[in-house]
């Protein structure tokens, strides 16, 4: 009855992607599933209903920080950082390093600001643009977007990805930072060899669109504008808590959208609540609109849900059979369990955020040190899920840029950072 269960979850959602529709259906009628299982398995509903808030509670943390983090990015778009950290980055492109750069600025970008989704919507447009231009292959553009994208969203403090994988393994997130940066360099200067050798290979022409011009008409882009995100990292590599960091760079632009933009008071308010909105401009408004609270409520409302499956599964025994599987296989390879298992999961899951709950429920015990644990899903969940066509890990930020699913082939740093780890040393991973 289990497997069928599953089974059926997995027809659901599988119906959700292919009619397009909110995956927030698929997931509550998943928990409808595993609530009815364990009714059949004789749980008292009662138990059920507490079991699925335990669950919540142990990502409560990263709930809050979600709102801050939405706050944060519609003040970055509103005190002009986002459009003047762009702004500089374009000045630095000459034609035969676009496709690097590409990768880089994309990395830079979601590095500050932690998510995939906000960097394709701003840099991974605006590079898709400048490749388009210049006559670049939209493929290899997209997949080094995608790449970059996904580099910053696993290595930033305000990842939304890393904060998660810290709070459900019970690690501290700096501490991870390190460890991820140990065994990512290789993947890295791979990923940025090849881009650059195919841009050289098949170097562009044509014109460097001017989207100076397009932010100046709209922001001042004084140096200042870049306060909020340096404030960032300055903060971020003194180890200052995740939450104070966030709280000090959404004040700090909030000063510069008041005193510099010369923003109304009342307007950032709004913005703060429903996200920045370009006026008067559609193609501004297409680049940057969007952060506020209202932006995190589907990524809240999606780890909300996500998480009440852990207990649910652990009540009711459900992956209870998967988990010993993986358990003798984990033996031999503890990383190659978890990297089948988020494949297997991002499936399944069609998004990110549950893949990783999904790895950890049923990798949980095959690390002796939960800081291995946390290094071996940063290093397969995180950037595996992208890779599935149907999933809108990968599917979300490719439509934002206009790129086709042919792009997922071309984001080589997403297949080379799990191989990679697949071949080191055995010890990296606590492995003997």
């Amino acid at each position: 009855m289990g497997i069928l269960i599953v089974l059926l979850f997995v027809a659901v959602l599988a119906g959700c992607v292919w009619l397009d529709g909110p995956i927030l259906y698929a997931l509550g009628a998943g928990w409808v599933l595993f609530f009815g299982y364990g009714l059949m398995r004789h749980q008292p509903a009662a138990r059920l209903l507490r079991v699925s808030l335990e669950g919540i509670r142990t990502v409560r943390t990263i709930l809050f920080l979600f709102l801050l983090m939405g706050m944060m990015t519609a003040l970055w778009r509103s005190a002009g950082t986002i459009p003047v950290l762009i702004s500089y980055a374009v000045d630095f492109i000459q034609p035969a390093w676009l496709l690097l750069l590409c990768f880089l600025f994309n990395c830079l970008i979601a590095v500050l600001t932690g998510t995939a989704f906000g960097t394709a919507a701003t840099m991974g447009v605006i590079s898709m643009s400048i490749a388009n231009t210049m006559q670049l292959d939209p493929v290899w553009t997209g997949g080094a977007i995608l790449s970059g994208v996904y580099f910053g969203d696993r290595w930033s403090p305000v990842s939304t990805s890393a904060l998660l994988v810290a709070e459900i393994t019970g690690t501290e997130l700096y501490g991870n930072l390190q460890r991820m940066l140990a065994v990512s360099w290789g993947p890295f200067l791979l990923s940025s060899t090849i881009y650059a050798a195919i841009g050289f290979y098949e170097e562009p022409a044509g014109p460097v669109p001017a989207v100076r011009s397009l932010f100046a008409a709209q922001f001042s882009l004084h140096w200042a504008a870049a306060l909020p995100a340096l404030l960032l990292v300055v903060l971020a590599l003194r180890h200052v808590p995740v939450r104070q960091m966030m709280l000090a760079s959404i004040v700090c632009a909030a000063a510069v959208s008041l005193l510099l933009q010369h923003t109304p008071a009342a307007l950032l308010l709004r913005e703060l609540a429903v996200g920045y909105h370009a006026s008067g401009n559609p193609e501004l408004s297409h680049i940057l609109d969007g952060g506020g609270i209202l932006s995190m409520l589907n990524v809240t409302a999606v780890v909300m849900i996500s998480s009440s499956y852990i207990g649910l599964f652990r009540a009711t025994g459900l992956l209870d059979g998967i988990r010993r599987e993986l358990a003798a296989l984990g033996r031999r390879s503890p990383y190659g369990a978890v990297l089948l298992t988020s494949f297997l999961a991002g499936l399944v899951a069609c998004n990110q955020t549950l893949t990783i709950l999904l790895t950890q429920q049923l990798c949980d015990g095959l690390y002796g040190d939960a800081r291995d644990m946390a290094l071996a899903l940063e290093d397969t969940a995180v950037v595996v899920a992208p890779l599935i066509p149907w999933s809108i890990a990968g599917a979300v930020p490719l439509a934002m840029i206009g790129s086709s699913a042919a792009c997922i082939l071309a984001a080589v740093y997403l297949y080379l950072l799990p191989l990679w780890n697949l071949l080191l040393p055995r010890r990296r991973y606590g492995e003997k």
